[in-house]
């Protein structure tokens, strides 16, 4: 028998009839690279064996797809707007509801809104009364502060300058009564005689 690695391939792979089986079986006793051969092709096999088989992938995800992949609520959208029994029910939903709230609503109400209206209008005016009678009140009283202290300042001011007059008019009388006394001393003067002019 010929040393062939195809008829070693086949025999490991179980695809060999039974008449070449038994004959292949009896040539890799005798032949030492053979059995070398299908030892290797027993090791490479239990190797794969022992890997867990995994799902080929159908195509290869790029990191663009998550960028151009719609949202969830597009994606929902989507198929709510295509699907015509999901529009039709939605809109009967809708139309029901609108139906109902149209039945359980009491006939029309004139009376309250005018009369609500009313009584904010009313309330409204009160608080805008109260708000100008308290900034009122403010302004008067800071008017009344400042009223004070520019009278203060003023009485001050006048106190400071009747302290002034006084001084000046002491000043004066005093200057006057010197000048009284140079004339005084003028017509009085002794002569050369002891004579008074």
């Amino acid at each position: 028998m010929s040393c062939s690695p195809l008829d070693l391939k086949d025999y490991f792979l179980q695809e060999l009839p039974s008449s070449q089986r038994v004959k292949l079986e009896a040539h890799v006793k005798t032949c030492l690279t053979c059995r070398e051969e299908l030892e290797r092709l027993q090791l490479t096999g239990a190797a794969l064996f022992s890997l867990r088989d995994e799902e080929i992938p159908q195509r290869i995800a790029f990191v663009s797809d998550q960028i151009f992949e719609p949202s969830p609520l597009r994606r929902w959208l989507s198929g709510f707007w295509c699907s015509t029994a999901r529009l039709g029910f939605a809109s009967a939903l809708m139309l029901s509801a609108s139906i109902f709230f149209a039945a359980i609503r009491p006939g029309p109400i004139v009376d309250r809104p005018a009369v609500a209206t009313v009584a904010a209008q009313q309330q409204i005016q009160q608080q805008i009364q109260q708000a100008v009678s308290n900034a009122v009140t403010e302004v008067e009283a800071r008017q009344a502060e400042k009223t004070k202290q520019l009278v203060a300042y003023i009485e001050h001011q006048n106190v400071e300058t009747l302290r002034s007059v006084r001084w000046m008019a002491g000043e004066l009388d005093a200057n006057r009564k010197r000048s009284q006394v140079r004339q005084m001393a003028m017509y009085v003067q002794p002569g050369e005689s002891g004579e008074v002019k």
